[in-house]
């Protein structure tokens, strides 16, 4: 089991910034997702060992965090969001000292510094000083030193944060990568095209609460279909003959964005065309993507909070 939470608390004063969360993941990389405040990062910490929880009981790879976080931190990996370097070190040295802090003996933490600065692209900058590094080069000696000491989990906290496309590209290359030398991934971002390339199972969290946990295939296999309809000039009157017949439609710029109910089919959007004599130019199945399926739930999440 990757992790194991049973009404996981974290209390900053009067703030609960973790409300009870109980969940199980045994999964190859989880997505962490939530809007701003949500949790995310506490949650991280919690795991970490590095926040003492206010309540409940968390175990990460089999191992309580309140009782063994040193041995969860000799596990474990960590790449944070935000910069945690001295800029005056070279990277061979950063990436050393953070293996030597995880347990490697000092030559062992040095020959595998190299070893890692390599494989990060960092080869021929690893005597440079970090302070002169660029952002994709700070975030390549980041990863660096988060695998340096050979983590069976790695939690990354942001790993594409201020890169250009080619360098947020690269940076997700690594971790496939990385997980294909079968290390667990947790991936912490907004990026949710990022968790849907990297990740296999998401946690999302909203104000401190669980909104959901598992696959990704259970979150997008809903109930409904989606469709993408384009008419020849005829999309406003198409969409008031779908709405009089209970299809729930979208208007986005040239085409028609269709929510089809489970006790109806894409052939009864046609079916409707021919009646209704609408000359159907494109016609195409639309994945329900985790963006899609975030909103929903948020949007759930938010409509209970106005009932209650």
């Amino acid at each position: 089991m990757l992790f194991r939470l049973e009404n996981v608390q974290k209390q900053f004063g009067p703030l609960y910034a973790l409300k009870g969360i109980s969940l199980q993941i045994d999964s190859e990389a989880v997505g962490l997702l939530g809007p701003n405040g949500a949790g995310k990062s506490t949650l991280l910490k919690v795991l970490l060992g590095l926040l003492t929880i206010s309540g409940g009981r968390a175990e990460v790879l089999g191992m309580n965090v309140s009782d063994e976080a040193r041995d969860i931190r000799r596990a474990v990996g960590y790449m944070p969001e935000n910069d945690c370097y001295l800029p005056y070190m070279t990277a061979v040295d950063y990436v050393s000292f953070n293996g030597h802090l995880c347990g490697l003996p000092r030559k062992e933490a040095f020959r595998r510094a190299h070893e890692v600065l390599f494989f990060v692209g960092l080869e021929e900058a690893r005597y440079r000083k970090l302070g002169s590094f660029s952002t994709g080069m700070k975030q390549r000696a980041k990863l660096a030193q988060a695998i340096v000491h050979g983590p069976r989990l790695l939690f990354l906290d942001e790993p594409t944060n201020g890169l250009d496309p080619q360098g947020r590209e690269e940076m997700l290359s690594l971790i496939e990568d990385v997980r294909a030398r079968d290390v667990h991934i947790v991936l912490s971002t907004h990026l949710l095209p990022d968790v849907e390339r990297i990740c296999d199972s998401i946690i999302m969290l909203n104000q401190g609460e669980l909104v959901h946990s598992g696959p990704i295939s259970d979150l997008q296999a809903g109930e409904e279909e989606l469709l993408e309809v384009q008419t020849h000039l005829a999309d406003d009157e198409f969409r008031r003959y779908l709405e009089e017949d209970n299809f729930e439609v979208v208007r986005e710029e040239d085409r028609l964005r269709i929510r089809v109910p489970a006790d109806r089919s894409p052939d009864d959007v046609l079916a409707l065309a021919v009646e209704r004599d609408i000359q159907i130019r494109h016609f195409m199945p639309e994945r329900l993507t985790l963006e899609t399926a975030f909103l929903q739930l948020l949007d759930g999440v938010d409509d209970d909070l106005l009932e209650g």
